[in-house]
């Protein structure tokens, strides 16, 4: 979280993404002026660690300076079901509180590729 880059919304976030053979991947939000451009700590991390070859993930821990657990945005959960649909989602506060979900908690109808005839 310490290194995000947030100057518009004051809204930091780091997440640190478990592989499947225990390697930790982290990332951070990166604002930007077009904010659609912008992107969130657990897309970052998944992005790099598809760079690295990885493609199986088993957790996700989510820090946020928030009074109150923060989950994943909706994005971002479609994003980590594509590679672990088993996945655990752990986010955290700032003083340390924290809540525990799995993707299906969250996110229990996904779009899939089949949902569309196996046709983009």
């Amino acid at each position: 979280m310490q290194q995000s880059y947030a100057p518009y919304s004051g809204f930091r976030v780091g997440a640190a993404l478990c592989t499947s053979t225990g390697e930790v991947i982290s990332g951070t939000n990166v604002e930007n002026a077009s904010f659609p451009m912008s992107v969130c700590a657990e897309h970052v991390a998944v992005s790099r660690a598809v760079s690295m070859g990885f493609r199986d993930f088993t957790e996700i821990a989510i820090a946020t300076e928030a009074d109150r657990p923060t989950p994943p945005c909706g994005g971002c959960r479609q994003v980590l079901n594509e590679f672990s649909p088993e996945i655990v989602i752990c986010t955290y506060t700032r003083d340390g509180r924290g809540a525990r979900w799995t993707l299906r908690e969250l996110l229990p109808e996904v779009f899939v590729l089949d949902t569309v005839g196996g046709k983009i």
